[in-house]
């Protein structure tokens, strides 16, 4: 079984991110009435393909082991990021995971993609993440790697909010 390349595994479960790492919180608004088809979207990848991100998963669902590797880029320029799901959820309330990095990954992150209703009934999207980078070229990307998180969060909202707008598009 391949190891996790961080420590703190599930930190994203909760929200309290480790101290000492770099910290990524993006939270959207859906539309109202979106949590199932918005928590389907993140828990069956359908998110992450839409967003432009070719996934392979060893599950055709998020849940606890299951290995994915995101591949972002073309060509001989793709560049593969092994992570593993340490934690899912999949309630009235609450629907998403967290997966972290294998060896292989550019970055050592968890990263988490939750979808919750709130007492309101609002519903929001929320990205949290906490990193340091792994390889050579994510440190010497420097202020652009943080900036690339930072944005892929943002770009992973905002594809929700269009799936959610039109749930039955392909995605």
């Amino acid at each position: 079984m391949p190891e996790l390349t961080y420590p703190h595994p599930g930190a994203t479960r909760a929200g309290e991110l480790p101290a000492g790492w770099r910290h990524v919180r993006h939270r959207v608004p859906l539309p109202a009435g979106s949590f199932d088809a918005a928590g389907a979207a993140v828990l069956g990848w359908r998110l992450h393909r839409a967003a432009g991100i070719r996934i392979d998963a060893t599950a055709p669902r998020a849940a606890p082991g299951v290995t994915v590797v995101s591949r972002l880029g073309v060509g001989p320029l793709r560049l593969a990021a092994p992570c593993q799901v340490v934690w899912a959820a999949d309630d009235d309330r609450r629907a998403g995971f967290g997966y972290g990095t294998l060896t292989g990954h550019p970055t050592r992150v968890e990263e988490a993609f939750v979808v919750e209703r709130d007492d309101s009934g609002a519903v929001w999207f929320e990205v949290r993440a906490f990193s340091r980078p792994g390889r050579w070229f994510m440190r010497a990307a420097g202020p652009a790697g943080r900036a690339f998180q930072r944005g892929y969060a943002w770009w992973l909202g905002r594809t929700l909010r269009r799936l959610c707008a039109r749930p039955t598009a392909p995605a």
